[in-house]
């Protein structure tokens, strides 16, 4: 199959080379470099088969290229090292087609290491009709139909997103064994990214909701969410730029085309740990707040720039997505070498369309510090109420105390329609902060708005009157925190808060009796995480794509009945029927909880100590723990009250004569109440002084019974 050296190939230095993503199964193995390709070679393999190769004795009639390692990653430098390695040690060759060519993949020479390795390919004749074209000196990224089995090979390598409409794939009258079918492009036009906005059109605050859940999934610890005043050029003034930074893990250059193209394949695991899924929380997230937006983001080893921009579009028939990369080469960030004239002309794109210059794009990188990551989103042009903007904000006081933090805030104070609620006193609809305060089930990650620590409110820590409910429902384990808040009661709120991946979905759920009423179950508050519920067994969950609720289905409407069935309950055992005194109709958290800024940890408090009396940074070995950030975190305890087996208070387990006893000692005070009742106004004092004497008689006899 040749006897032309590696080597030799290699030295050829005058050689033209391209950018190949190696995939197996839609998995990236390895990006690579292919030396002296075809013109119209595509920029994506997908291998589809792997076999043996012997079998392929008619390789040497074909024309080939060499194949080198150029890994984005340790992470691909592995895969590429085990792919090769498989296949040389079982004598097989890797192969795919797509609808320009086919190419052949062979295991490296024995001895020869694994960076490089021989690529035998066939051309069709009819370049023409290739869909992967060429358009300004770029890849085009095309958005293809569902059953095109090209769907993400035009994703990679793709610098400027240009969503053109091709149809490809006549079928060939000279070979009538070789027919292809006609495929069908779709074209995306500018204007759907306003479309793309309407996903949040309910709810502004659900698009800020997707940044946050793309922080946490980047692991990171610091996420700042403010809206500062910027001057534009294009404008002639000052205006409001929405600014959201994090200390993440960052994007390389093909996880950013992976953000701002239009959806991706869904896992087939639902992974717990990870919250976003569908694709598409980016795009909607920045189109409902505003027109344009500007994305930083680096990893250890490269940084890119990503502009997703209606004002750049305007007038233009196919989207374009500006995107630069860096590499790191030793201490220096540096533009990829074989595409820097068109990531000049997107730089020049990006500086001519947004507030931002080379300066000001450089002041913003260089707030990530030497070997630091994270991503940094610039949105303005920002959605507006009228004559003024639909946000309002305020900024917080430096160092003052907690009455007086910034805020970001939904101009029109609309309360969210719930079924069975009246106030119109819910902070959470219309109050970044107080949002964010309650917006995930196990709160570690520290939120800034406007500059200010948001003080995480963890809900089932923080109720009185706690019991925890398990169940199953349709075969799967739930449970669910009951219990009082002081706060919720002031407000005249109550109802459930539902989490998912530890995200909050739905607040102030009212469920059975609470829709009938507005005022029952008042303060009361339920929290449960429904992650597992509700999904099913091939991977399908039942969330809106907005994650702002859950989809109409069978398991949901399960969930909704025990929810009722278990609040109603415990409203007639320990709200409805508590005695009403002075000072009763005040709800003080069971335990106290202070989270540690350093390890993130909640601590529960002494009996009796105020929380109020702690800095607003506080840490373990401080008082009153005086401890280390390596002690475990306690676990939430029920409170004061506990639910029996049973709904009247009696169990199965108990003696037959101990349940008699209880019901002569009601009937005992039942009678008590009558008799106090005919005593006030049909006896003298004689006979009420007999009867007092007869009725502690009974007592007596009903206790010694």
């Amino acid at each position: 199959m040749g006897d032309l050296g590696a080597e030799e190939e290699l030295s050829c230095e005058d050689g033209f080379k391209k950018c190949i993503m190696v995939k197996k199964d839609r998995k990236i193995i390895c990006r690579t470099q292919c030396l002296n390709p075809p013109a119209n070679m595509p920029s994506v393999w997908n291998i589809t088969d792997i076999v043996r190769q012997e079998k392929l004795d008619f390789l040497s009639e074909l024309s080939r290229c060499l194949l080198c390692r150029a890994p984005e990653n340790s992470h691909q430098e592995k895969e590429w090292g085990e792919f090769l390695g498989f296949l040389q040690k079982h004598k097989r060759v890797a192969t795919g087609k797509h609808e320009c060519f086919r190419f052949f993949i062979l295991p490296p020479k024995e001895g020869s290491g694994f960076s490089c390795t021989f690529v035998y390919y066939r051309e069709k004749e009819k370049q023409s009709e290739c869909p992967l074209v060429k358009a300004s000196g770029s890849t085009s990224y095309v958005i293809e139909d569902a059953c095109s089995p090209y769907n993400e090979e035009a994703v990679v390598g793709a610098q400027t997103c240009d969503l053109s409409a091709k149809a490809s794939g006549r079928p060939d009258k000279s070979n009538q064994h070789n027919l292809s079918l006609e495929s069908n492009f779709v074209r995306a036009d500018p204007s759907f990214l306003k479309t793309l906005g309407h996903t949040h059109s309910g709810w502004i605050f659900g698009a800020i909701a997707e940044f946050v859940d793309n922080s946490r999934d980047a692991k990171a610890t610091k996420l700042e969410i403010s809206i500062d005043m910027i001057f534009s050029r294009t404008a002639g003034r000052e205006i409001p730029m929405l600014c959201i930074t994090d200390d993440g893990c960052g994007m390389n250059h093909h996880e950013m085309l992976q953000m701002v193209s239009f959806g991706h394949r869904q896992p087939d695991a639902d992974d717990p740990n990870r919250i976003g899924r569908f694709g598409i929380g980016f795009k909607t997230g920045t189109m409902r707040l505003g027109k344009d937006a500007l994305v930083l983001t680096q990893t250890t080893n490269s940084r890119s720039i990503a502009f997703l921009s209606q004002t750049l579009n305007v007038g233009k028939d196919n989207l374009e997505i500006p995107i630069v990369s860096y590499y790191r080469y030793g201490q220096f960030m540096e533009l990829d070498r074989h595409n820097e004239t068109l990531f000049k002309h997107n730089l020049k794109a990006i500086k001519e369309f947004s507030p931002f210059d080379k300066y000001f794009i450089g002041q913003k990188v260089g707030l990530f510090s030497k070997d630091g990551t994270g991503t940094h989103i610039y949105i303005w042009n920002l959605d507006e109420w009228g004559s003024n903007y639909s946000l309002q904000w305020e900024s917080g006081i430096t160092g003052g105390s907690s009455f007086h933090q910034g805020d970001i805030l939904i101009r029109s104070r609309r309360v969210r329609a719930r079924p069975g609620q009246m106030t119109q006193m819910v902070p959470l609809d219309y109050s970044l902060r107080s949002y964010l305060e309650v917006i995930f089930f196990d709160p570690r990650i520290k939120i800034y708005v406007q500059g200010s620590q948001v003080k995480s409110r963890p809900l089932a820590r923080s109720l009185s009157k706690t019991v925890v409910e398990n169940g199953t429902i349709m075969g799967k384990f739930v449970q669910l925190t009951l219990g009082c808040s002081q706060l919720e009661w002031e407000e005249a709120n109550c109802g459930m808060f539902l989490y998912w991946h530890g995200r909050l979905i739905e607040a102030y759920k009212r469920v059975g009796s609470m829709i009938h009423n507005g005022d029952k179950g008042r303060g009361v508050i339920g929290v449960i995480d429904v992650t597992s519920l509700m999904a099913d067994d091939n991977g399908h969950v039942w969330v809106h794509n907005n994650k702002q609720g859950f989809q109409d289905c069978e398991v949901y409407a399960e969930l909704e009945k025990w929810l009722g069935e278990k609040s109603d309950r415990y409203l007639d055992e320990y709200v409805d029927k508590v005695e009403l005194k002075a000072g009763s109709g005040v709800y003080k958290p069971d335990k106290e909880w202070v989270q540690c800024d350093k390890c993130r940890k909640w601590r529960m408090l002494s009996h009796g100590f105020n929380s109020k009396t702690l800095p607003l940074q506080w840490f373990c070995y401080m008082k009153p723990l005086n401890g280390k950030c390596e002690i475990p975190e306690q676990e939430v305890e029920p409170g004061v009250i506990t639910i029996s087996s049973k709904r009247l208070g009696y169990s199965f387990t108990e003696d037959p004569e101990e349940i008699k006893r209880k019901l002569s000692r009601q009937a005992v005070g039942t009678l008590e109440n009558m008799g106090e009742n005919v005593s006030s106004h049909t006896m003298d004092g004689d006979q009420a002084k007999d009867s007092s004497q007869r009725r502690k008689r009974l007592r007596r006899s009903c206790r010694n019974s």
